[in-house]
């Protein structure tokens, strides 16, 4: 094929050799198959964004870090340059989610590089050397499915025991290669610690592999895996290891209003006495 005006300076530069097909094409990125001497690999190419799509990303990068104060200010402000921080910082988060994902021993594609715009990494291929199907395009015996399943809930809670959190991983983000799931699509990272919807991310995350793969293993539907490892996560013990259960009391307990009012009066009222007695004193 053509070589897309994005990849022509790598084709230059030797990075890589030629441009086989186009793979995948959506809202963020396209990606490309590509070959590197012998060997097949990704080129995923950042779309740049309109202005609409920062506000939506919002909620992502909250709690990520920035640069510089320099940076940090015009991103607040939303001026060009600002914008252009926030589409550099959105594209470098899903290199740097991939180098420490692998690092920590999470099966996602292992990244080559990135140049200008471009991701080259890994490309999953099934048993028969073509592109791997996604977990949504596959249809899986029960026992297949929870083996999955917690194959799944053992990389959420590595990246989780770093601090990161997917933040869209859904059947559509899980590649299904020889040895089992792959996870895709990092760009939406989430700093699980300095986001105040971390838990609410990584609740929709599990979630939605519990709903996947609940269709082939019924018995999942009742798990409450994200409650469990984000309660550990809180706690300060959550290890790459856990042996987790998904099982989780969720407390029942039914709120007391008045109960509370009372206990604030009380303690209002204590205080006033206190001042009383200070003011008697010293009078």
């Amino acid at each position: 094929m053509k070589t897309p005006a994005a990849l022509q300076p790598l084709v230059d530069d030797g990075i890589i050799d030629e441009v086989v097909r186009s793979l995948k094409s959506g809202k963020e990125a396209t990606v490309y198959v590509v070959r590197s001497g012998a060997t097949l690999r990704c080129a995923k190419v950042y779309r740049n964004m309109a202005q609409r799509s920062f506000q939506k990303r919002a909620q992502y990068q909250e709690g990520r870090k920035v640069r510089g104060s320099r940076q940090r200010r015009a991103m607040a402000k939303s001026s060009r340059f600002g914008r252009k921080e926030q589409e550099a910082a959105w594209k470098n988060a899903e290199v740097d989610a991939l180098y420490q994902l692998v690092a920590a021993n999470v099966r996602v594609p292992r990244p080559y590089g990135y140049f200008d715009g471009v991701l080259i990494m890994e490309l999953v291929m099934d048993a028969d050397g073509q592109p791997a199907p996604r977990l949504g395009e596959v249809q899986l015996p029960a026992a297949t499915a929870l083996l999955y399943h917690d194959f799944l809930m053992q990389q959420v809670v590595r990246m989780l025991s770093i601090g990161l959190i997917h933040g869209d991983l859904s059947e559509f983000n899980v590649l299904i290669g020889p040895d089992g799931p792959v996870i895709i699509d990092l760009p939406q990272a989430v700093n699980a610690a300095g986001n105040n919807g971390a838990f609410a991310m990584l609740q929709r995350d599990v979630n939605n592999l519990r709903e996947t793969l609940g269709r082939f293993a019924p018995e999942l539907l009742a798990t409450e895996y994200a409650r469990e490892m984000w309660a550990l996560f809180e706690q300060g013990e959550l290890r790459p290891d856990a042996a987790l259960t998904g099982v989780f009391a969720v407390d029942q307990t039914v709120a007391d209003p008045d109960g509370v009012l009372l206990v604030i009066e009380d303690a209002r009222e204590e205080a006033i006495q206190r001042a009383l007695r200070r003011n008697a004193e010293e009078q």
